[in-house]
């Protein structure tokens, strides 16, 4: 394969090099066999699209080509690309000769010429990128990814890499993976029970990180405006299509934002990402509305071009309470908001609008967010999309110390391993924000997909890993 690589089918789309002999590589799709000539799908998933090739049974014989090409198999073929302005393609590639890179058992082969459902794909997670629903999705993870870097770059955030192991649990909520070098079958301990950490590597109790926001706050600090970008980590026993134990975050925070410029960041944050979608993937975008949500481009468009509804949380209990719904869990003031009443807000209340609901009750939410002079609420907020719900949880920092201290004393939290955190608040303080976006959760938005494990490569969820 000297002269460089061959070149992929979205190149040849892109630029045909019609009455030229080229060369090809990628998987067998399809394969149709007639008495003269046998008709093979390439793909290769730099597109949806795939190339037909035409192999005459006088060059190559039928007897090897009914051998070798399966559905499945990687070939690269050589051979002369014509146009076919008669046929539904408007090329193909007439075969000189094929090489055979890796056969397939026809019989053992899981993916065949068939709709799958993505429940049994999920049993086959290797396999998943060589259908379209899959390149689609993927392509359209890669395509937001970069969108992110470019547009955070564009707002003079610095990119910033935060640790995955920490000593801390950044929400306060328990649900952490624990590292450890300890031997798990003989424990050190000391004569009261407790277990004898100094003689574990870090010499202190060590997790897997669940947020980089304590550490982004920190740097914040010196750079004003900063994000992360990385993996997540979060042992919650949860087996709902809402919920990963490894997932992607990324996580603005800026210096001297207050509440109203980190909603109004985060919704043209937003609104960019949905259009860059619409923009760079609308054969994808398309595929996906037609095999699985026929709402999805409309709601794309929607939420893209439309200004984002917001209410506070205590405007949101009033109008689920005056809904007339019967919802499983409570509307009272004080309860959090689950999947059902977002859903409603979302979806009926504002027609399909993203709605920002902020200033949650201090009671329900973590111990970092700035408390409001009603002594009831903090600075916060979250993002909620139609069919997802949340998908942006964020808030304005608490900077003042003695507030802070006095809350984390009042949860009972170890001060120790926040003792950095704190220092920021003694130590030139000063009004910051920022907010939580998962990919994986906007991901389901973009592609209409309705399980995460489904935006995701591999996934790592409770009791599985895909």
């Amino acid at each position: 394969m000297s002269g460089g690589p061959p070149p992929t089918i979205a190149e040849i789309y892109a630029k045909p090099p019609v009455n030229q002999v080229i060369q090809i590589s990628g998987w067998v799709r399809t394969r149709r066999t007639t008495r003269a000539i046998s008709f093979v799908e390439l793909q290769d998933g730099s597109t949806l699209k795939s190339l037909q090739i035409v192999m005459s049974h006088q060059q190559i014989p039928r007897e090897r080509i009914e051998c070798e090409l399966h559905t499945g198999a990687a070939i690269t073929v050589q051979g002369l690309l014509r146009a076919t302005p008669d046929r539904p393609q408007p090329f193909e590639i007439e075969a000189q000769a094929f090489s055979l890179h890796g056969a397939v058992d026809p019989e053992t082969y899981p993916l065949q010429k068939k709709a799958h459902s993505l429940e049994f794909l999920r049993e086959i997670t290797h396999l998943r990128p060589r259908t379209r629903t899959f390149q689609a999705i993927f392509r359209i993870r890669s395509g937001v990814s970069f969108a992110i870097h470019q547009y955070l770059q564009s707002q003079g955030f610095v990119y910033v890499h935060t640790p995955i192991l920490t000593p801390s649990d950044c929400e306060g909520a328990g649900q952490l993976f624990q590292v450890t070098t300890l031997p798990l079958a003989a424990v050190p301990k000391h004569p009261d029970g407790r277990v004898a950490y100094e003689k574990d590597f870090f010499g202190q109790p060590a997790y897997l990180t669940v947020s980089g926001q304590l550490e982004g706050e920190l740097l914040a600090m010196g750079l004003t405006r900063i994000y992360t970008f990385g993996p997540t980590f979060r042992a919650e026993p949860s087996h709902t299509p809402r919920h990963l134990a490894e997932f992607w975050m990324i996580e603005p925070e800026m210096a001297f934002y207050d509440l109203t410029l980190t909603m109004d960041l985060a919704e043209d944050f937003l609104r960019y990402l949905i259009r860059y979608a619409l923009e760079h993937f609308p054969e994808e975008l398309t595929f996906l509305t037609e095999r699985y949500e026929p709402r999805l481009i409309d709601e794309l468009q929607t939420a893209s071009s439309q200004p984002f509804m917001r209410l506070s949380y205590t405007e949101a209990i009033e109008i689920l309470k005056k809904s007339g719904r019967a919802f499983q869990f409570p509307t009272e003031w004080g309860s959090d908001l689950q999947a059902e009443h977002e859903r409603y807000l979302v979806e009926e209340y504002a027609s399909g609008r993203p709605i920002i609901v902020y200033n949650y009750p201090q009671a329900i939410k973590a111990f970092y967010m700035r408390q409001n002079e009603d002594g009831k609420t903090v600075a916060s907020f979250d993002v909620l999309f139609p069919r997802i719900g949340e998908v942006i949880g964020g808030s304005q920092r608490e900077e003042r110390y003695d507030r802070l201290l006095r809350r984390m004393e009042e949860l009972g939290m170890p001060l120790l391993p926040y003792q950095a955190y704190l220092d920021t608040r003694r130590y030139g303080t000063a009004p910051h924000s920022g907010f939580g976006l998962g990919l994986e959760r906007l991901l389901l938005f973009l592609t209409g997909m309705t399980n995460v494990r489904d935006v995701i490569p591999f996934f790592r969820a409770a009791g599985q890993m895909g």
